[in-house]
């Protein structure tokens, strides 16, 4: 398949991202990418200056490319962390996200990426989860939204939130059911050997 013609996941990196947020999904996504080229999708990181980003733990993560540069992308992924508390009130951020909005089929979040959406307005009347301890925050952002506080990720058609952290796993493999099939996320859940059995 010619790389014009593949279709391309780009995940948000940013300063105090919450690492799993984004290595989480990126482990899934990655996974089935490139184990199944043939599904023809790719998923590229990408940080606003194109350079490494210092994320919440201490992991520095580095960039594909930076927003400037970035291909023209058919899903994004925003993750959540202690950097989303600054996006809040960042007009520029929030506006390069309506932006994405406009020309971007699938927007998906993961913990506190939703309140970024919700902070852009793009979340109003609509279904949509956080992290359980933003859930309120999420409430108070925009009180049009539907918050599912039960739900490990809310699918509502071109945008898709999930819960906080490890959450995004599951989202992500929800993510390859919903555009290739049930059978391929299986498939990739079993190479991943993700299959959670918490010790308490």
């Amino acid at each position: 398949m010619a790389q014009e013609d593949t279709r391309k996941i780009g995940i948000l990196l940013f300063p105090d991202v919450e690492e799993l947020d984004a290595i989480g999904p990126w482990e899934v996504l990655s996974y089935w990418t490139r184990t199944f080229p043939e599904d023809g999708w790719q998923v590229f990181c990408f940080s606003a200056d194109g350079k490494p980003v210092a994320c919440a733990k201490g992991l520095t993560v580095e960039a594909h490319h930076a927003m400037a540069d970035l291909p023209g992308l058919d899903v994004l992924l925003h993750p959540g962390g202690r950097g989303t508390r600054p996006q809040l009130e960042d007009d520029q951020h929030l506006e390069w996200v309506r932006s994405q909005r406009r020309s971007v089929p699938l927007m998906t979040s993961v913990c506190t990426g939703s309140l970024v959406y919700a902070a852009a307005g793009l979340l109003a009347g609509r279904p949509a989860t956080t992290h359980w301890a933003s859930l309120d925050r999420l409430a108070e952002l925009d009180p049009s939204i539907d918050v599912r506080p039960d739900e490990r990720f809310v699918d509502d058609g071109d945008m898709i939130t999930s819960a906080g952290i490890s959450a995004g796993i599951d989202m992500a493999l929800h993510l390859v059911a919903r555009l290739v099939s049930p059978e391929r996320a299986r498939q990739v859940r079993r190479g991943i050997q993700y299959d959670p059995q918490p010790p308490v």
